[in-house]
């Protein structure tokens, strides 16, 4: 009996120790992931995620050995599959106060400054939020972090559209007189109609928040774990500088964030 019972209690320790190592292969197995025509950071190229962020995501998951592909959406559809599914990693992902308890967060990948533009010949001018507010309808990206964010500052004159290309081609067209965007994307969103960063001008800077990769809830912490340290290691040994070198020229890298590092 006592031999049974040794035997018994053996087993149980064996399978308490397999079973977190059965999770991460499980969900690493699971793993879907999401980004969105976001240049420089994200973007398809000959069927392929491309980009800065596509990049460094490739390289963690190199470190890590897996090999969950990247596919490329429209940012409302990415967006709404972290929310609801399983396992699901989106990027790049703004961390704002709205949405902080909706994911697990991995990074920051990027420091972004967002503000209104206006064309260059433009008339309008901004000072403060209270004259945002007084504005004619503002382009913003549907569901983007910017457009949460003024919703949730009491903006009612905003215009969502279904992506920064068509909210930059309505810019430019005159259809609206200011847009909202960062000064990441800007010059790649302009590019793509035949403009430059000389067409337009910023009006005013009202947000400097950080890029991250969002996990859904029920991602095991565990992995969330492995990412974000993998992502630290890369920052460490200088690839993740590199990357951001070459895909975003002049901007400074974030470093390791201490309150989600472990």
């Amino acid at each position: 009996m006592t031999n049974l019972i040794s035997r018994l209690v053996l087993t149980a320790i064996f399978v308490a120790a397999l079973c977190p190592l059965l999770a991460i292969g499980s969900s690493a197995e699971e793993l879907q992931i999401f980004t969105e025509e976001y240049p420089p950071v994200s973007f398809s190229k000959n069927g392929q995620a491309s980009g800065f962020g596509s990049e460094v995501v490739a390289e963690i998951q190199r470190r890590l050995g897996s090999q969950a592909q990247i596919h490329v959406v429209p940012w409302a559809r990415g967006y709404q599959m972290a929310l609801q599914n399983r396992n699901v990693a989106l990027f790049a992902t703004m961390r704002t106060d709205e949405r902080e308890h909706l994911f697990k967060w991995v990074g920051p990948l990027t420091t972004v400054k967002t503000g209104f533009y206006a064309k260059r010949e433009s008339p309008v001018q901004i000072r403060d939020m209270t004259d945002a507010k007084a504005l004619d309808p503002i382009l913003v990206p549907r569901q983007y972090y910017s457009h949460q964010y003024l919703q949730s500052a009491g903006f009612s004159n905003i215009e969502p559209v279904d992506s920064p290309e068509m909210m930059v081609h309505m810019l430019m067209v005159g259809r609206r007189s200011t847009m909202v965007t960062d000064n990441l994307t800007l010059g790649a969103l302009l590019a793509k109609i035949g403009a430059t960063r000389k067409d337009v001008r910023p009006l005013y800077t009202f947000l400097e928040s950080q890029n991250y990769i969002a996990f859904s809830r029920d991602t095991a912490d565990v992995l969330v774990q492995q990412w974000q340290s993998a992502l630290d290691d890369m920052k460490r040994d200088g690839s993740f500088a590199k990357l951001y070198e070459t895909w975003l020229p002049g901007e400074a890298p974030p470093g390791i964030n201490p309150e989600i590092s472990h």
